[in-house]
């Protein structure tokens, strides 16, 4: 069995961690589309294209099962890669959402994400199709995927960033769901100016989607535990910042052009 996993750059690194947590022993090939970063700003058309393109690469690896660790990819992609490929393909909303809502108390749930993301109302949908008492306010937080992919992730400019965006939460959630694989990294600054608020990183649940999906398959154990980087751009940035929230060195890492 192979895990096949990818993101727009770095933020599937966040996703890619949970799941080695339950599958240490896997063979995973990760694509991070970090020439092409950032998805949100651009059309549903091209993040399929560029969806269909990364899981061709990524099928040419023998992979077994696909994550799509991307909110955005999920978002506007998931239902036509499902459609499109016959193997199973695991996308991190409803993950997200499940988890906002086993937590909050309030039934009041905020989604931050990418332009594409919260435009597209995947997250909100989701939210109301299994519990329409739900009150939930969105908004888009672009800079914050350019501030990770620059290795940016505390001081007082991120600090500033966090409260510029999340100043319109204030007293009216009680439950944040990060919106996009890449916003975790900032996870300990906002839980520091926002100590209260419940955040919800969808990787964790994504990871046991994937042990659901791969029991259902009685798919068999690899003994390698091996995992293989692939990026579009940028192979030395990825690898000092991966390494850094990876908590270990990137160290199989390859420059591919699709």
């Amino acid at each position: 069995m192979s895990i096949g996993i990818f993101d727009s750059g770095l933020g599937g690194l966040t996703v890619l961690k949970e799941v080695r947590k339950i599958f240490p022993n896997e063979e995973i090939f990760y694509f991070g589309d970090t020439a092409r970063v950032p998805y949100g700003e651009k059309t549903k058309e091209l993040i399929i294209r560029y969806s269909k393109e990364i899981t061709d690469f990524l099928l040419t690896k023998n992979i077994n099962v696909l994550v799509v660790a991307c909110n955005t990819a999920t978002a506007l992609a998931l239902e036509e890669l499902k459609a499109v490929y016959d193997i199973p393909v695991i996308g991190v909303i409803e993950a997200g959402v499940r988890s906002a809502l086993s937590v909050t108390k309030t039934n009041e749930i905020g989604v931050i994400g990418t332009k594409a993301t919260i435009n597209s109302e995947k997250y909100k949908q989701e939210i109301h199709r299994r519990n329409k008492d739900i009150v939930v306010y969105q908004k888009a937080c672009p800079l914050f995927v350019h501030v990770v992919e620059e290795g940016l992730l505390d001081g007082e400019i991120i600090e500033s960033i966090i409260k510029h965006y999340l100043g319109d939460f204030d007293d009216k959630v009680d439950t944040l769901i990060l919106g996009c694989t890449h916003y975790p990294l900032l996870k300990k600054e906002i839980q520091k100016i926002y100590p209260d608020l419940n955040l919800i990183d969808p990787a964790m649940e994504t990871a046991l989607d994937l042990k659901k999906v791969l029991t259902e398959n009685n798919a068999a154990e690899n003994k390698g535990g091996h995992v293989k980087f692939y990026v579009s751009d940028g192979v030395q940035n990825f690898r000092n910042i991966g390494s850094m929230f990876l908590d270990e060195e990137i160290e199989d890492i390859e420059l591919i052009k699709l």
